[in-house]
Formats: C-alpha cells, structure tokens, sequence
C-alpha cells in the first residue's frame, strides 16, 4: 500500500532542459518509478546520454527539441507531445541559465535572456500542460525547479535570483487558481549542487569552504539527492501538498 503511494506506473511526464545536471537525474528518477518520460532540450543530440540512461533503468522515453524561451514554438511541442502521448500527467519546469555578472555590468540582453528562460518560460510551460490536464479531468502535478536564491541574495546573481523568487511566486499563485481542477503545483529548491549553471562557484576553492561551512550536512548535493523529492510531490504521496517549495539544501536555508 505505502509503496503504491509513489508508483508512478501509468503516467507521462515531460521533463524540461534534462540533457544533463539536476534535469538529467530527475527524468531518471521519474522513469525509474514507472513514468514515461519526454525529455527536452534545445538540441536533439544533447539528449542522448540523458535517453540511454532512461532506457538503462528500463523507462520508457522519448526526446523532443524544445527552446523554452521561443514561447510559440514551445506550445506547439508540448501539444504534439501530448497527442503523440494521450496526455500528462507531471511537468518538471527545470529549463534555465545563469550567467555571474555584477550587476552594474548587466545589461538588457543577459536580464532578458535569464528571465525569459527561467521564469517566462516555465510559465508558458506550464500553462499549456495545464490546459491539457484541465481538458482531459485528470489533473496532475507540476513542479517548478526553484533555487536557494528564491529566498536568499546572492551577489552577482541578481537576475537569476530575481527570476527564481519570481518563479516560487508563480508556484504559490498557481497552487491557489488549479487547485480547482486537481492540479497540485509545487518547486523544489536544490540547494549547493555542482552543475554547468554553477561551476564558476565551485572554481573558487575558498568558495567551496565557506559554503561547506554554512551547511549543516558538511557537503554539497549530488544530483541524485533530488529524486526523493521530485518523485513525492510527483505521485499520490503528496496527494494534499500544493503550493509548497521543498529545499534539497542539506540543511542550508534552516541553519541562516
């Protein structure tokens, strides 16, 4: 009975920028507990690795070509991806880009380029599954991949953070006007994970010890640590939970 909580046998997802990193890890976990899995990203290719391992766990996968900062073009995959699928079930918003840059050096082009991808385009994302979810009377799960600077500033991160906190204030309003139609919308926020969004970071060692050193756990997040959370607010487990973020942060946001 407990174990059914969590299976995710019988439903589609669509995970968004899984080609590597966080996304990567979080369409293999879906898969691994039963969901088909349509993974995007803005070139066909970079998604192989992220199909092998799919197919590796035995999941069910399919790979789509999909620029979430093109909002038209985006809508038009999502709805051929629905048909071709028979509908959705769990959108991961986890498309973004970050770029360090102090902030009276950034200029309209890299704000416009960081916004569009991690807050406009979740948005538009989630828009078009959630039409396909209330048409067909099922509902579903969305869950948008917030950060630790949804709550926290981070110098020379402004307009990351500022799209991140952006992008937890969309969970919350959409939690609220779908809940409605049984949509649960809710965000996880990873907290110090090595990614190519924040390698810059991890070149600076004395960076690494501080960090370490404000982190109850003593260590930084492997990719691997977000199936947990992803797979709960994703399945039956979290039946009542919406409108929530969960930190994947080992203790980081508690301890400040």
């Amino acid at each position: 009975m407990l174990q059914a909580l969590f299976d995710l046998s019988g439903k589609t997802a669509l995970v968004t920028g899984a080609s590597r990193g966080l996304g990567q890890a979080m369409a293999i976990g879906l898969a691994e507990a039963g969901a088909k899995v349509g993974i995007t990203s803005r070139t066909l290719t970079s998604l192989e690795e992220t199909k092998a391992l799919i197919m590796k766990v035995g999941g069910k996968v399919e790979i789509l070509e999909l620029d979430v900062i093109d909002t038209k073009s985006t809508k038009a995959a999502i709805r051929a991806y629905v048909t071709r699928a028979g509908g959705i079930d769990i959108l991961i918003n986890n498309a973004g880009y970050e770029k360090v840059c102090p902030s009276v050096d950034i200029d309209e082009l890299l704000w416009d380029k960081i916004s569009d991808t991690n807050l406009k385009g979740a948005f538009f994302c989630a828009q078009e599954v959630a039409r396909n979810m209330i048409a067909s009377g099922r509902g579903g799960s969305i869950i948008n991949v917030c950060s630790l600077t949804s709550y926290v500033g981070v110098p020379t991160a402004v307009p990351y953070g500022s799209s991140k906190s952006g992008l937890l204030g969309m969970t919350r309003a959409l939690s609220a006007e779908w809940a409605s139609e049984g949509i649960r919308v809710n965000a996880v926020a990873p907290g110090y994970f090595r990614t190519n969004l924040t390698d810059a970071f991890y070149q600076d060692e004395s960076w690494q010890a501080a960090m370490l050193d404000k982190i109850p756990m003593r260590e930084f997040g492997d990719a691997a640590d977000l199936k947990g959370a992803i797979i709960f607010l994703a399945s039956n487990a979290s039946r009542y939970v919406t409108g929530q973020c969960v930190a994947v942060d080992g203790g980081f946001l508690a301890s400040i």
